[in-house]
């Protein structure tokens, strides 16, 4: 890091005091330990300040360089602190990290209101004449005004005031939704004690749930915990139907569980105040207010789309749930095919249909090969190169270091690999950045993190995967891409910072590569034979990606519409029943008994963590019109690794970060704005 990330103020012994002497700048994580950020984020948020009102008090006149390049170049001693505290307090934390964590959030909230409610940082950043700078210095100008104006900067000094107290108690709830729902997650394990009770698993699961409880140290010999990559397998394996309904109520109760990991009057709060906000800023809705700066550009342009896509979905649903249950009768279950029974005899319905049974599948995507797959196809695309670090820091021992190079050799940045679950750290996965591509402040190469929730093999085997979970190491390996190939000048355009309906453009679209013969032939093979797959089980796999898509299209669908619903509301001073609100937005739209939301509201923490995925879960869906208009891009030119379309795309989707619009982008790269056809033949919906 530059020599304006150190903290010298603090004690030498704090890590964060001077620069880092670490291979490739890497946080020196053995010597960070949780009583150094309080001091840390202490002296750097004072730091900042500092900085700021140097800017907002210039005397001189105002002008790109020494107003907003001033604050580009301003907190990088915050950034540093910022970038390695909340990657572990997801990924690796404990009782003293959240203690921090619940004392910096509101702390970082009247921080960032303070700069962005600062009058005269205000007047100088409206005053910069845009007349002779280049085109990414007017983005930036753009992007801080946009930036201002949505933080109230135009607001009265009442509204402002209140502003900031939103901002404050927000952050506060934020923080205690997560904890909550990590404290939900981590405390609940339905124990397996015999043969019976592992009636059904094969053994990749029976391997996977002992492995649970060795970590838990617990004293039963088998246990499935709420890691989405070990419940959902337990649902569609096991045959005991009293122990799916037991681990499936826990799945969709997390955060409603009473007590004091209890989530719905911190939800009723953040919908209240987020409407508050909202209103002060002049719309009609936090969702309207969310959506005035994204590519769908209004709830009515979000909702349209989810509409379209539900009918056909809820129609193909209703034919998928027929067949589930002509299976449940023809084996004299005598049962009315229940949520926690979809799974299991989709599955069932899965080998019946295309002679596939996931048992088979997994001994070809091991962990170690679908990694290899994922880096191949960026060395195809894009000509990197992923050479391993061994003696280097990091956070936990299952994190993995790649140092990620060009042709030519130049360092792109570095890639972190953290694969499996573990108690503390929190369900999903995602992609984080310990540090953004940027070159204001000196060339400065990226350090992304990819987080993933695998269930873990024994001690000596290997670990194999679903093929939903190989889905999603690409998934966020895309994003990764996203962050590693930024190549801009200013930190505020760096890599992920683009509209949220644009954001999984690039994850979503490098799924599509998973799916290709040319991969899986080279990549998906034996993790005890290196036998490739059987052709006859590639094609039979393939010709099943759209089985149950009714299905996955309403749970999705019906958590985005929850989520618009929710934000679309008035929200008046008594809150909302979560519940009950959820309840009937779902019978509005006749959402099937027989399938769940993928994110119910109290454990919804892509809405209610942060703003982040707030009135923008249907972001998801949004970019997915993207992704599958944009591989066909690759289709069109006859090759899934055309060069020359793969150059485009690295131009002006994984390496332009927010340099223009996501329209103007995603026209850069096609020619055109895309058609919701390519979505629908996709996901098996579109007309016969």
């Amino acid at each position: 890091m530059t020599a304006s990330a150190r903290l010298a103020e603090l004690p030498a012994d704090n890590p964060f005091a001077g620069d880092w002497s670490t291979p490739h700048g890497l946080p020196p994580f053995e010597a960070i330990r949780p009583e150094h950020f309080s001091p840390a984020f202490a002296a750097a948020i004072e730091a900042h300040a500092r900085e700021i009102a140097t800017i907002a008090g210039s005397g001189a006149a105002p002008r790109f360089e020494n107003t907003v390049a001033a604050m580009e170049r301003a907190g990088l001693g915050l950034d540093r602190v910022a970038g390695v505290f909340f990657n572990l307090t997801g990924s690796h934390t404990n009782p003293a990290l959240q203690a921090v964590e619940r004392e910096v959030a509101p702390r970082l909230a009247r921080h960032g209101s303070a700069i962005y409610l600062n009058d005269a940082l205000w007047r100088r950043i409206a005053a910069v004449d845009a007349e002779g700078l280049g085109d990414e210095e007017r983005r930036v100008l753009e992007r801080y005004r946009v930036r201002f104006r949505r933080a109230g900067a135009d607001l009265d000094p009442q509204a402002k005031a209140r502003m900031a107290a939103i901002a404050e108690r927000l952050a506060e709830l934020g923080t205690a939704f997560s904890q909550n729902l990590l404290a939900d997650e981590s405390g609940f394990t339905l124990p397996l004690t015999g043969e019976d009770d592992l009636a059904g698993l094969p053994p990749f699961l029976r391997d996977a749930t002992a492995s649970a409880a060795r970590e838990r140290s617990s004293e039963y010999p088998h246990v499935v915990t709420l890691s989405r990559s070990l419940i959902e397998p337990f649902l569609v394996f096991s045959t005991r139907r009293d122990l799916r309904e037991r681990a499936y109520a826990a799945w969709v109760r997390r955060g409603e569980t009473g007590g004091e990991t209890d989530n719905r009057a911190i939800i009723a709060e953040i919908v209240r105040l987020r409407a508050e906000r909202a209103r002060l800023l002049g719309f009609e809705s936090f969702a309207h207010y969310k959506l005035d700066d994204t590519m769908a550009g209004s709830p009515d342009a979000a909702m349209d789309l989810l509409r379209d896509v539900w009918a056909p979905a809820l129609r193909r649903a209703g034919a998928e749930r027929d067949r589930l249950q002509a299976v449940a009768d023809g084996e004299g279950a005598g049962i009315a095919v229940a949520a926690h029974d979809w799974r299991h005899y989709a599955e069932k319905l899965r080998r019946a249909e295309h002679d596939l049974d996931e048992a088979e599948i997994k001994p070809y995507l091991a962990l170690p090969g679908m990694i290899e797959a994922a880096f191949d196809t960026a060395s195809r695309l894009f000509g990197l190169t992923f050479t391993e670090l061994h003696n280097v820091p990091r956070y936990h021992p299952d994190v993995r270091v790649w140092r990620v190079s060009e042709r030519d050799g130049r360092e792109v940045g570095l890639f972190l690999g953290d694969y499996f679950a573990r108690p503390s750290k929190r369900s999903g996965a995602w992609m984080s950045a310990f540090r953004s591509q940027e070159r204001l402040n000196g060339v400065v190469t990226p350090i992304i993190v990819n987080v993933m929730n695998f269930a873990r093999a024994p001690e000596g085997e290997t670990t194999l995967l679903s093929f939903d979970d190989a889905r999603t190491l690409f998934h966020e390996f895309g994003h990764a891409l996203h962050g590693l190939l930024s190549d801009v000048s200013y930190p505020l355009l760096s890599g992920t910072a683009v509209p949220g309906d644009f954001v999984e453009l690039p994850s979503q679209l490098y799924e599509h590569w998973l799916e290709q013969p040319e991969v899986l032939r080279a990549h998906a093979r034996h993790h005890e034979t290196g036998a490739p797959m059987p052709d006859a089980l590639l094609q039979r796999l393939l010709a099943a990606r759209t089985f149950n898509q009714g299905f996955a299209t309403v749970e999705y669908t019906a958590s985005a519409i929850v989520d618009m619903t929710l934000h679309l509301s008035s929200a008046g001073e008594d809150g909302i029943d979560v519940p009950a609100f959820e309840e009937e937005a779902l019978r509005r739209i006749a959402m099937p008994a027989e399938i769940g939301m993928r994110h119910r509201a109290p454990h919804f923490a892509h809405i209610f963590s942060g703003d982040g995925y707030a009135a923008g879960y249907y972001s998801y869906l949004w970019s997915e019109v993207l992704d599958a208009d944009a591989f066909d891009a690759f289709r069109e030119a006859g090759d899934i690794f055309d060069p020359e379309t793969a150059s485009r795309l690295r131009a002006f989707v994984y390496g332009a970060g927010n340099l223009r619009s996501a329209r103007d982008a995603y026209t850069a790269f096609r020619g055109r704005l895309p058609s919701i056809e390519p979505l629908l033949r996709k996901r098996g919906l579109a007309a016969a």
